[in-house]
């Protein structure tokens, strides 16, 4: 039996927003597939106007999530991929929340919402980078259809990273 996903919307991230960012990440857990600790304010400032300038001239961005009663749970959306390593060229599907949102089918819903915007957009394929033992994504990928394509030696770990696709 499917549970009913959880109502989450999705907006251009603010200024605002990067603060909020920066406050749901700031937890070990939350980080520990992206470098292990919290990063600097200053990144999520200029994560967030990148976001803007990705929506303004692509259609699409890192969108916040925010849950029924107007709370900022997290990040997700898609952005041209931004590494000079991996899948270059191709558009990229993610999703960060903070640790009290995770196993209630947030990233599910919020990634399910991208797609449609994304087919919307004229986007015709997305992959989604993930390390090898982020089940939870693997999770989210798998809901989503996504299978796993081939992976990538990773620069700055000792292992190889997941690259998932799906047509769109």
């Amino acid at each position: 039996m499917n549970r009913a996903l959880p109502v989450v919307r999705l907006r251009v991230p603010t200024d605002e927003d990067a603060v909020a960012w920066h406050r749901v990440f700031d937890d070990p857990a939350v980080m520990e597939f992206h470098g292990g600790r919290s990063a600097e304010l200053y990144v999520y400032e200029e994560l967030t106007a990148r976001q803007r300038r990705h929506d303004a001239e692509l259609g699409f961005c890192l969108w916040t999530m925010v849950d029924d009663t107007g709370r900022v749970i997290g990040f997700t959306g898609a952005q041209p991929w931004p590494q000079d390593w991996g899948p270059k060229g191709e558009i990229e599907i993610g999703w960060r929340l903070g640790r009290a949102y995770w196993g209630k089918g947030y990233a599910t819903a919020a990634a399910q919402m991208t797609l449609e915007r994304l087919r919307a957009a004229g986007v015709e394929k997305v992959v989604a980078m993930v390390r090898p033992g982020n089940e939870r994504s693997v999770a989210v990928t798998r809901k989503l259809g996504m299978e796993l394509a081939e992976t990538f030696p990773h620069p700055r770990f000792q292992e190889d990273a997941l690259c998932f696709r799906l047509d769109l």
